[in-house]
């Protein structure tokens, strides 16, 4: 078996390209092209090294950054105006679309949250916990792939520079990361990728890891942006409820 999931979890580019817009509190409609690109060509080299089916999208939209940002630093004709000449027009008109059709399926799904929500389940109380250590939000699959990016230029820098392959299928590494939940019911991030530290092993690692959160039996939660990210089981009621995709 090999390490392919499903790359609708990833959604796309222009998926990536608003997350970078809104984590940089930007002006959708005055993207700073030259910023947005050097981050954007980041995630697509943590997506190369995961070899996703998909990646030709990301990286036609690297090619279209590109060209906007070489447009952008060109000198413009005198009797031109600002808004006729932007190279980014188009790249906003489609990223506003996608945005449009992204917060209306944000909205649905909270609406569907909220009628399960009226229905009363009966089951084993939530274990108590302290309350200043439970996390106030859900990690985005950017911000994961982001931290993914981290943790293998930190650690394959450690490792002896030779080629090891492996070949352990998906669904052990996912049974693996369920089994470590079992006992310690909630694991900092990094500590999942445990040794040995080889590209094929951890790609593996991860990809089972977003295999979990897509079946919506594990969650990636962290107190704020930038800060530590904890991995959990979802509980038995919360995985009856209708899956949503990872983004």
């Amino acid at each position: 078996m090999d390490y392919q999931v499903d790359l609708d979890i990833f959604r796309g580019p222009l998926d990536l390209l608003l997350f970078l817009v809104k984590r940089n509190e930007v002006d959708i409609c005055d993207i700073p092209i030259a910023k947005i690109t050097g981050q954007f060509l980041e995630y697509l080299r943590v997506l190369e090294i995961i070899d996703v089916e998909r990646a030709g999208d990301f990286l036609v939209m690297a090619a279209t950054l590109m060209e906007i940002k070489s447009r952008m630093l060109l000198p413009r004709p005198e009797e031109s105006t600002p808004a006729d000449e932007d190279p980014r027009q188009e790249l906003v008109r489609q990223l506003v679309e996608y945005k449009k059709f992204k917060d209306a399926a944000a909205l649905l799904e909270s609406q569907a949250e909220q009628q399960l929500a009226r229905i009363p389940r009966h089951g084993e109380p939530a274990p108590t916990t302290d309350p200043a250590a439970v996390p106030v939000q859900a990690v985005e699959l950017w911000d994961l792939v982001s931290a993914f990016g981290r943790l293998m230029r930190e650690t394959l820098a450690l490792e002896p520079k030779q080629i090891v392959v492996d070949e352990t299928p998906l669904h052990l590494h996912m049974d693996a990361i369920l089994g470590r939940l079992e006992t310690e019911h909630r694991i900092l991030f990094a500590s999942l990728f445990t040794p040995p530290h080889t590209r094929g092993r951890l790609v593996g690692i991860f990809l089972g890891m977003l295999e979990l959160m897509k079946q919506r039996r594990i969650v990636a939660e962290q107190a704020e942006p930038f800060t530590a990210i904890w991995i959990s089981r979802v509980r038995a009621d919360a995985e009856c409820r209708p899956r949503s995709t990872l983004g």
